[in-house]
């Protein structure tokens, strides 16, 4: 596998595009993602019960057709709580994109984010799309990405290529999140594209494996989006032998993930306000299940971010969060790390240099270690430390 250039449109035979139509002030706010041929279709999507318009149109849409040929998306509004008149607006999108296109409307998918509880101004969206439609280029990729960002800072997109048995495909993708970022996808927009041929069940299967690896496993804030859906798009263009259960679904497995991983690690980066990267690994748990609890308390403790934040070695505050989690602990066996210094042994104040420590805890990476010692099983939950911009972006 290696990296290449070409984001979204990566792949052979997809094009991209992104435009202001004026939901947004002075920026881009509407972007197409669309396939030259129909794709086979896999989404995941918010575990939020309020649901915006989109995520209710386009996984029915996904559930019932699992074909499409492109993704309509905005930005600036998130169409939810808009009643019955917000999913006529997305069903409006999606028809206005394939009049567009000249394909069906209900193999068009649907994406919104923004502010809640605000009408789409439809004639400014429907004018977009057919700007967006008339701009659709191999080269639109960055442009589509930068369509679909929020409070973000920067865009995400990455491309790879793998081969196999014997035939070169690509993944490209572009993702938006910076704010109400928690795990169990409740984070942020995806699209993935693909031109490799492959068995719609085992599309589905990867992207959830893959999802649970990368995007479940991040956090921001601790909030939960409405609007959230990671959606991969397949076309075949790429004419490799069939990716099935057992062929090519490892090399398939393995390039998707480090996309999806690639993606959650620059959401977590551009986490509102985030000065650092943060890691937080617990190992030595009794399950899977009970390390998973005690990652998420302590990756989600605003005390042990704002610690985190001012380059502060409280580890008492993880050992805090690690008791609250429901998780299995012995506070007696608990050795805890940071940046690879011990400062927790047994439960207990481990002696360390106070002045190196100090000077990892500034840098822009940091990692945080809990051992339960009670058994063989670990989880690392990606987030960043929580600042005082964070309140200044959402205040």
């Amino acid at each position: 596998m290696k990296r290449i250039e070409g984001g979204i449109t990566a792949p052979i035979g997809f094009t991209a595009a992104g435009v202001a139509c004026g939901i947004k002030e002075g920026k881009k706010d509407l972007a197409i993602i669309a396939s030259e041929e129909v794709c086979i279709a896999a989404g995941m999507f918010t575990t939020n019960r309020v649901r915006a318009a989109s995520v209710e149109l386009t996984r029915r849409r996904i559930r019932r057709e699992i074909i499409a040929d492109a993704v309509v998306i905005n930005s600036g509004n998130a169409n939810c709580c808009t009643g019955e008149r917000g999913f006529q607006d997305a069903l409006r999108m999606a028809e206005s994109c394939g009049e567009a296109l000249g394909m069906q409307p209900k193999r068009v998918l649907v994406a919104s984010t923004g502010p809640i509880g605000q009408f789409l101004p439809m004639d400014r969206v429907e004018e977009g799309i057919r700007q967006a439609a008339r701009e659709l280029r191999k080269e639109g990729a960055h442009d589509a990405a930068e369509a679909i960002l929020t409070t973000d800072t920067v865009t995400k997109e990455i491309a790879v290529s793998e081969v196999i048995a014997g035939t070169e495909i690509r993944i490209g993708a572009t993702a938006k999140g910076a704010g109400m970022i928690s795990p169990k996808l409740r984070t942020m927009l995806a699209f993935i594209t693909t031109d490799a041929e492959i068995y719609q069940p085992v599309l589905s299967r990867c992207l959830r494996e893959s999802v649970s690896k990368s995007f479940n496993r991040i956090t921001v804030d601790g909030d939960r989006s409405t609007n959230d859906m990671v959606i991969a798009l397949a076309n075949g263009l790429a004419e490799n032998e069939m990716v099935r259960r057992r062929t090519g679904r490892r090399l398939f497995q393995g390039a998707l993930d480090f996309v999806c991983s690639e993606l959650a690690r620059m959401i977590v980066k551009d986490g509102e306000g985030a000065t650092r990267f943060i890691a937080v690994t617990v190992k030595g748990a009794r399950s899977f299940g009970q390390a998973d609890k005690a990652a998420r308390a302590v990756a989600n403790s605003n005390l042990v971010k704002t610690a985190l934040h001012g380059g502060d070695a409280n580890w008492g505050r993880i050992m805090a969060a690690l008791g609250y989690s429901g998780a299995g602990v012995n506070r007696d066996l608990v050795d805890i790390y940071l940046c690879g210094t011990k400062v927790a042994e047994g439960g207990k104040p481990a002696d360390f240099d106070a002045g190196r420590l100090s000077e990892a805890l500034h840098g822009k990476e940091i990692e945080v270690v809990a051992d339960l010692n009670l058994g063989k099983s670990e989880q690392t939950i990606w987030t960043c430390d929580l600042s005082a911009e964070y309140v200044a972006i959402n205040k």
